[in-house]
């Protein structure tokens, strides 16, 4: 009996030990050799698109991905990201998307293609915006909320952000109101996470819309913790060194614009029940309000952008919730200094930027990133916007946006914090 007890013992520190070695490993020497077969140099070669019809495919799938599902066996639930895929249901094999004129007007796309030929850095514009960011995450002088965290302070749900493509070893933070809805479906492509009628999509304009913003359709890194359990943070930190990472970013105050314009003068049942009858009752001092946006419209009942920017300027509005992601601070969605990005586009380049980004992704020759919104000059819209918006509140609003305006170089828009 004493045996058996002993033997128990001793099988009890053994494991112990083990995980313990495992920890240990993977904290000293782990991000540097456990991937055995993807250890590349930045930027990272990636592999191209396969075309259809040619054979099994060649797998970005992480050793330790492998080594986490052998060791935690079934107690790991796979995601239906990395294994078997759902099959959506069918579509035409051609579907653009299609916009209503009032959406065409309001969105402003344009379907034309464009000759997008550039160098592999023009003008070193990448290294220069880069090293800006950098230089001012480490200026102690410069101080925004959250910007002294660590990526391990950052809560899972703040996350929710950042889509993964183990194919590729790519990870997008997608900004919504900076062309995500097409950097998602180039996403979709590279990882092959949705299926038309059992294949792959090819091409990014075929991804229907609904598909796009559904959460399941990407795998993000708040993921992680029901696929990983304790593991999940430090296998996101192993994806952070060893990926492509990129994110996309605009002229704050013409997001906010922007974000008005899609969410509050076109019909949009969720966000006129959510907010803009609470800012129509609190701003507007509207009582008896109809139940439906269509109602809503036809009485001439619209969220003003005066009344949208006294509800940014609100200090109970954060106290409910969050802001939403169409109009929060891009430093909040992808934690620029605490996430090294190798890649930051901007929306008022975006043609050159993309044909860029995706040469350094290596899918150049067989994926195309989709013809973007028409180019509209920035000043003119802030100045016709914020005409009518009161100085000190056009302050105030800068004062909120401003560590977006830094650190991703956009200058102080003084014809409009000025009298």
């Amino acid at each position: 009996m004493t045996k058996t007890r002993l033997f128990r013992l001793w099988l009890v520190l053994g494991s112990v030990f083990m995980v313990l070695l495992i920890i240990v490993y993977w904290d000293n020497v782990g991000t540097a050799h456990f991937y055995l077969q993807t250890s590349f140099p930045r930027p990272h070669p990636l592999e191209p698109l396969p075309t259809p019809g040619h054979g099994a495919e060649k797998e970005f799938t992480s050793d330790v991905d492998v080594f986490l599902q052998k060791l935690l066996g079934g107690s790991l639930k796979q995601s239906p990201l990395s294994g078997k895929r759902p099959e959506q249901p069918s579509v035409p094999a051609s579907s653009r998307p299609g916009l209503s004129n009032a959406e065409e007007s309001v969105r402003g796309y344009d379907w034309s293609a464009r000759d997008t030929q550039q160098g592999p850095d023009p003008g070193g514009q990448q290294a220069e915006r880069r090293s800006v960011l950098r230089g001012l995450c480490a200026n102690t002088s410069f101080v925004f909320p959250t910007k002294e965290r660590s990526f391990d302070d950052i809560p899972n749900y703040e996350l929710n952000h950042l889509i993964v493509d183990d194919r590729h070893g790519v990870i997008y933070c997608y900004v919504p109101k900076v062309a995500c809805t097409n950097w998602k479906r180039v996403m979709i492509v590279l990882s092959e996470s949705l299926l038309d009628r059992g294949t792959p999509y090819r091409d990014p304009l075929d991804i229907p819309r609904e598909y796009v913003h559904n959460s399941s359709t990407h795998l993000t890194f708040n993921k992680f913790w029901r696929r990983y359990g304790k593991f999940s943070r430090h296998l996101m930190k192993i994806k952070l060194k060893k990926y492509t990472k990129f994110l996309f970013v605009r002229d704050p105050f013409v997001r906010l614009i922007s974000a008005f314009r899609s969410k509050f003068q076109l019909e949009n049942e969720e966000f006129y029940r959510k907010f803009a009858v609470p800012m129509l009752k609190m701003y507007a001092n509207r009582t008896g309000l109809p139940a439906s946006v269509s109602e809503a419209f036809s009485a001439g009942l619209k969220v003003s952008f005066a009344n949208f920017i006294q509800y940014l300027l609100d200090p109970r509005t954060e106290k409910l919730a969050p802001f939403n992601e169409h109009w929060r601070q891009v430093h909040r969605l992808c934690h620029p200094c605490q996430i090294d990005y190798d890649f930051v586009g901007k929306l008022e380049t975006l043609d050159q930027d993309a044909a860029q980004l995706l040469r350094l992704l290596k899918v150049d020759k067989v994926l195309h990133f989709p013809p973007s919104y028409r180019n509209r000059t920035a000043s003119s819209w802030e100045e016709d916007w914020f005409a009518t918006i009161p100085l000190a509140w056009r302050q105030q609003l800068y004062k909120l946006y401003e560590a977006d305006f830094v650190l991703f170089g956009y200058p102080k828009p003084e014809h409009l914090l000025r009298d």
